[in-house]
């Protein structure tokens, strides 16, 4: 019996190959055929994992809020995805809907349409915020027909509903912050290199330093906590130790850094400058008050309800990717060079 994606390819008269590429979110597939193929997939019934025939339709009026387990953090006192869930409530408070809460285990990223709330059709559509969501999975709860929006994440080469930041602008304009300020010796604080949101911000940074001819030394690490920022100052650090200035993808990488540094006898910010990305609660708590990029958190959770609704209205709406303004906060974690 031939496979799915066998018989997807003989419909659309295409290689197997070119299937398995647009079911999987690779690229060597022209925008025009993935579209072909992923509609294909969608009248089939088909996932990576399970076929999608035995689900219920009816009505729940839940919208689901979802992101990835994090150890040791819940989803409400998450600095971030927190106040983003916070602007998805207030939005659907004058609707019938209501919020459905869970967090994203390894198993239920094997088996997406196992995920009990996709499944049993206990949501109408879904929220799933965070870079680290895996494209594989986002792939496969696409071919449900729960209407699904990305909130700080968004494929490479599929076409997906989706709620950004300007993260490229805002990073540039962390690191002409810093240049404007008489900064030459600056370095960088970053999560998996994959991670859509971080790939923009570092190139935000290394396009304000090419504009000095300056290179940007950077540290990757697997994960973008206050302990992955103080163990990414000290390996930027140990090959580095000239820089005047640091500039970390989010407020968390960032506090490490402030705090690794102070640790080894540094003032901040007489002997070192650092900067943030998000500007979380403790951003402006710490001593010094970090400066950062004030995220919008809770205007993204509210585009991204109300691209929820207009997709509980018309499921037939093309893909758009929402990409919200953002603005430098000044505070003492930075200074001039004189």
């Amino acid at each position: 019996m031939a496979s799915i994606i066998e018989r997807i390819a003989t419909e659309l008269k295409v290689s197997n190959a070119s299937v398995s590429r647009a079911l999987n979110d690779r690229p060597g597939v022209s925008p025009e055929l993935r579209e072909r193929i992923l509609q294909k997939a969608r009248d089939l019934k088909y996932t990576p994992s399970i076929t999608a025939r035995g689900l219920v339709k009816k009505q729940s009026f839940g919208i689901g809020f979802f992101v990835l387990e994090k150890p040791g953090i819940s989803m409400h006192t998450d600095p971030f995805y927190g106040e983003i869930l916070h602007g998805v409530e207030q939005a659907l408070a004058s609707t019938d809907y209501h919020v459905t809460v869970a967090t994203l285990t390894r198993d239920i990223l094997a088996e997406p349409l196992e995920f009990r709330f996709v499944r049993e059709r206990r949501i109408d559509a879904m929220i799933l915020a965070g870079p680290d969501i895996p494209a594989d999975a986002i792939m496969a709860l696409l071919q449900s027909d729960v209407p699904l929006v990305l909130v700080d994440n968004q494929l490479s080469h599929s076409r997906v509903n989706c709620i950004n930041t300007d993260d490229e602008g805002g990073a540039y304009l962390a690191a002409r912050y810093l240049l404007d300020s008489g900064h030459r010796r600056i370095g960088a604080l970053s999560g998996p290199e994959h991670w859509a949101s971080n790939a923009r911000r570092v190139a935000g940074y290394r396009k304000a330093l090419a504009e000095h001819d300056l290179s940007l030394p950077i540290i990757h690490m697997d994960r973008t906590t206050i302990e992955s920022g103080e163990e990414a100052y000290r390996l930027l650090t140990k090959k580095h130790s000239d820089l005047t200035a640091i500039c970390a993808v989010n407020d968390a990488m960032a506090l490490g850094a402030l705090r690794a540094a102070q640790q080894t006898g540094k003032n901040i910010p007489a002997d070192l400058s650092v900067v943030g990305f998000d500007d979380i609660p403790l951003a402006s708590l710490n001593e010094p008050g970090l400066t950062t990029i004030r995220v919008p958190k809770r205007q993204m959770g509210a585009e991204a309800a109300q691209r929820v609704l207009a997709l509980l209205s018309n499921p037939e709406l093309s893909p758009v990717e929402v990409r919200m303004s953002v603005e430098l906060v000044q505070r003492s974690s930075t200074r001039e060079l004189r």
